[in-house]
């Protein structure tokens, strides 16, 4: 697969993530008022309290939430983020004028909360798997998340809990706590379908990347100059041969598997690779290592 190629279906990948998370919302979440996190839940809270419009207000919200990303994080906000957070919010008006703003099920009927929570659930798992597939996301609060995580001692996990956590009690304040409890049925399905469709065997903040290769270098400059993340080359020789080969480690995001695992495929497709799952990131551009410095033991997320 070319390069032109992979680039046209990670794009492609955004489009329909995006079309697909926009109609959950549209047409199980917000009717049935479940607000489930993120930026589309303070969405759904600010359209039933004071009638704003569902995909300005997701815009509205992101923007800002990006562009402070933006200036923390670097180049990794790029393009495509940008693009995810968009159409997040365009697909989200277009569906709104296709199906209007109350959804297509009976809300008079019981069942049908729940046919929203598990279908939500799954519909919106479904397009936020997509877009992460192709290395990017819709922005909004994982942005809040992530800066959390870089500046306490908390992983990125648990902050993006804690985010969503408070967007949940509000709804809890405003709908009832019934509707909260729908909403955390709604994202534990959502995390589920998420953790399918990216391939990932849990919810954990990082993995840690092995990689043997003859062309070592280029893919040293592909994860620190493309991806911008750190990379480090260990020494080690090889048993049977005696020979030296250089192995890089790097440590990276999940969502950021696919796209260096394509990387490094198209650069040496005899590679050898290992990937491990990391539980907690101490250092520059994860959790700082001062801010449990002086803690007893590090507790892993």
């Amino acid at each position: 697969m070319t390069r032109t190629t992979r680039t046209i279906i990670d794009y492609a990948y955004i489009v329909i993530g995006s079309a697909i998370t926009a109609l959950a919302v549209v047409i199980f979440l917000n009717p049935a008022r479940l607000a489930p996190g993120g930026v589309s839940g303070i969405a759904t809270i600010l359209f039933h309290l004071a009638g704003w419009d569902l995909g300005l207000t997701i815009f509205v919200l992101t923007l800002p939430l990006f562009l402070a990303g933006l200036k923390l994080f670097g180049k990794q906000y790029g393009v495509k983020t940008l693009l995810g957070s968009i159409l997040l919010s365009v697909f989200t008006s277009i569906w709104s004028a296709v199906f209007g703003d109350y959804g297509i099920l009976d809300y008079s009927k019981e069942i049908s909360i729940w046919l929203s929570s598990l279908f939500g659930g799954v519909v919106s798992g479904i397009g936020i798997g997509l877009v992460m597939k192709s290395g990017s996301n819709t922005g909004g609060t994982d942005i809040i998340a992530q800066i959390i995580a870089r500046y306490t001692s908390l992983s990125l996990g648990t902050a993006l809990f804690i985010v969503d956590g408070v967007i949940i009690a509000v709804a809890a304040v405003f709908f009832g706590l019934e509707s909260a409890l729908y909403a955390i049925v709604v994202a534990y399905i959502t995390t589920v379908v998420v953790n399918k469709i990216v391939l990932s065997m849990g919810t954990n903040y990082a993995k840690t990347v092995f990689i043997i290769s003859e062309r070592i270098e280029e893919i040293g400059t592909f994860i620190s100059e493309t991806m911008d993340r750190g990379a480090t080359v260990l020494n080690s020789k090889g048993f049977y041969t005696k020979e030296p080969r250089p192995m890089i480690m790097t440590v990276i995001p999940n969502q950021d598997v696919s796209r260096l695992t394509r990387a490094v495929n198209r650069i040496d497709p005899k590679a050898f690779m290992i990937i491990n799952e990391t539980f907690h990131v101490l250092g520059e551009g994860y959790t700082p290592i001062e801010k449990i410095a002086h803690t007893s033991d590090v507790t892993q997320h």
